[in-house]
């Protein structure tokens, strides 16, 4: 007959909202399942003489109940759930023989077969909860239940997991952040919005190669060719969004780096508030601090620059539409990352000069930053205008002047 180590665990999920757990030890397991009994509304109480600064703030925050002293017989009187963890076996198998008294399910860490209860390895995806046990003929395999709960979670989340589901969602417009180039560098969210889409507008520099990867019947919109001119492209694109959201279709605007650093986001999102549309901003990495990372430049370092300042370069300095105060950015001691300036820096150099910033002002072009085909050439302020021509930059590149472009020049990494 099989004995109960040979016999598979039952899956359950427990509802401990309000009822009273007890959890035995505050060392670093403690620190790990804690958390998860906290957001499930347990009532906890923590048995233990010491434990780890991070247990000690939640009991300091109130999340739960510390009483510091060792373990003693009734501890787990009218209690739910059980989970001990100490390094005292004593206390241990005391603990143990209390839960199988007063029925009550427990959780070892120290012998999972002296346990009435196992851990899965829980992963999350937007509402559901993936846990997973493993066992064979040799026991538990933890790492292995790890490792196929990470496989399913992450299949969830960027949608190579096909799980149909009624969408409870409503349907709108989701303004999504792709970040800088590399499809691995969207958010996961965003990557899942873009499993759940209907339609796609994209941005020519978002994300590309993430396109390739939606089902066939999601409609994608290059962005970069609706009609009606460039003056007009903006309009355009509000005026799809509405159209398609209207429809009842789950609509993706998907951007290059954040929606709302230079991506004109919030005249969508304003535009789809005038016609009463749902709109969720996903924001994404910046190609203003992603792209000069990827190439080895910090924006900020100790001792060389407490602040960067970002700049959009589409204005030259002596423009009349210009936003931009170029003489009170030269007299910062800080980083200028500029985005959209290949063919103004010139004329960006020569006004950082005139009002004072060194010629000698280091500075780095970054073109393609973070995709397969980046590439860095380094200049001064007063070479950069015939550096760009020289080495025939074309947008988009990220522009960063300051003494930060010389930081670990020696170690930089190439490429992607």
């Amino acid at each position: 007959m099989a004995t109960h180590a040979d016999r598979p665990a039952y899956p359950v999920g427990l509802r401990l909202s309000g009822r009273r757990v007890v959890v035995v030890g505050g060392g670093q397991v403690a620190q790990r399942r804690l958390p998860a009994l906290i957001a499930a509304g347990a009532d906890i109480v923590l048995v233990s003489p010491s434990a780890t600064p991070s247990v000690e703030a939640m009991a300091d925050a109130g999340e739960i109940r510390w009483e510091r002293r060792r373990y003693a017989d009734g501890d787990l009187t009218d209690t739910w759930y059980a989970l001990i963890a100490t390094d005292d076996d004593a206390a241990n198998e005391a603990a143990s023989a209390e839960a199988e008294r007063t029925r009550t399910w427990c959780v070892r860490s120290d012998d999972a077969d002296a346990a009435t209860a196992w851990t899965p390895a829980t992963g999350r995806s937007e509402g559901v909860t993936v846990a997973v046990l493993t066992a064979g003929a040799h026991g538990r395999d933890p790492r292995h239940s790890a490792a196929v709960r990470d496989a399913i979670v992450e299949g969830l989340r960027d949608g190579s997991i096909a799980a149909p589901h009624h969408r409870t969602r409503t349907t709108g417009v989701a303004l999504v952040g792709g970040g800088p180039g590399d499809p691995d560098l969207i958010t996961v969210r965003g990557r899942r919005l873009l499993a759940e889409a209907d339609v796609v507008i994209a941005d020519r520099l978002g994300p590309r190669d993430l396109l390739d990867e939606l089902p066939p019947h999601v409609e994608v919109i290059d962005a970069a060719k609706i009609p009606y001119g460039r003056y007009m492209a903006q309009e355009a694109i509000n005026n799809a969004l509405i159209e398609h959201a209207k429809a009842g279709k789950a609509v993706v605007r998907l951007k290059g780096g954040d929606p709302f650093v230079f991506g004109r986001g919030m005249e969508e999102a304003q535009a789809l508030a005038a016609e009463g549309i749902p709109c969720t901003v996903v924001p994404g990495i910046s190609s203003s601090i992603s792209v000069p990372g990827a190439a080895g430049i910090p924006v900020t370092h100790r001792g060389v620059a407490h602040e960067f300042t970002v700049v959009s370069g589409h204005v030259a300095p002596d423009d009349e539409r210009s936003l931009v105060d170029w003489e009170a950015l030269a007299r910062l001691r800080g980083t200028l990352v500029l985005l959209m300036a290949v063919d103004k820096i010139g004329a960006i150099a020569r006004a950082l000069v005139q009002h004072g910033r060194s010629p000698e002002t280091p500075v780095a072009l970054v073109q393609e930053g973070t995709t397969a085909a980046q590439r860095r050439v380094d200049a001064t302020l007063a070479t950069v205008a015939e550096r760009v021509v020289a080495e025939e930059i074309r947008p988009p590149a990220v522009i960063v002047i300051g003494d930060v472009v010389e930081v670990g020049t020696a170690t930089a990494p190439s490429g992607k």
